[in-house]
């Protein structure tokens, strides 16, 4: 039975604050979280088990799966809310903005909020470490990939619902997320092969090569000839 002090934590005027009980779960998938991603950036992804992760909390096999399916699922967890709030960010931007406008205007404003995202959950620097990772990881990879797949095709109907277009009958959302999500890609790899891991080092990388988007997709590379 609650005391009348917890009751009195819990509830503020005119909000609903989480419960003693929501705020301890949280706790402990935070703790869960964390030493899964430090065993995974440490020891290795594969070589890591379940076990070692309850261990580290000092909480049993059960309360892990209670939290998470597998391993897997705790080693995308950050990566799967960033996405989120990216998503959401990119239905938030202005109508009048054109799709690789609003993609970029998404983006880098995610990055620059995300570093006080991240840290609600873990350190930034154990979250980009894991995102490093998961790149050099196969069996992570491959689900990487497959999770890009179905983030690309998120994009394509976000866009198409900004622009009243029927996803099926008009290719240029799958295009547009598409080309983005390309872009994603090869600066996740080119970041995660660098030295420099931090949030602002990706941001940046992310900048410079949407800037080459537009440029790229529109206009005659070919250097004129002399005459």
């Amino acid at each position: 039975m609650e005391t009348q002090a917890e009751t009195a934590e819990d509830v503020s005027p005119g909000l609903a604050a989480p419960g003693l009980r929501e705020r301890k779960k949280q706790r402990t998938r935070d703790a869960l979280l964390r030493a899964a991603l430090e065993l995974f950036t440490t020891k290795g992804f594969e070589e890591t088990t379940v076990d070692e992760i309850a261990e580290t909390v000092e909480v049993s096999q059960r309360t892990f799966f209670r939290y998470f399916a597998n391993k897997q699922e705790a080693a995308f967890a950050v990566q799967e809310m960033v996405e989120a709030r990216f998503v959401q960010s990119l239905r938030d931007r202005p109508a009048e903005e054109a799709p690789l406008v609003a993609l970029r205007g998404a983006i880098l404003g995610a990055w620059e909020a995300m570093g006080q995202s991240i840290e609600e959950v873990v350190p930034v620097e154990l979250h980009m470490s894991t995102y490093q990772m998961i790149e050099s990881t196969p069996s992570l990879l491959a689900a990487h990939l497959r999770r890009s797949m179905e983030t690309e095709e998120e994009i394509a109907r976000v866009i198409a619902e900004r622009e009243g277009l029927d996803l099926d009958a008009d290719p240029r959302p799958r295009v547009a997320a598409a080309a983005f999500s390309g872009v994603m890609r090869v600066t996740g790899r080119l970041w995660g092969a660098g030295e420099d891991i931090s949030v602002e080092s990706i941001r940046e990388l992310t900048e410079q090569y949407l800037d080459h988007l537009g440029p790229a997709l529109a206009t005659d590379w070919r250097t004129p000839r002399p005459s």
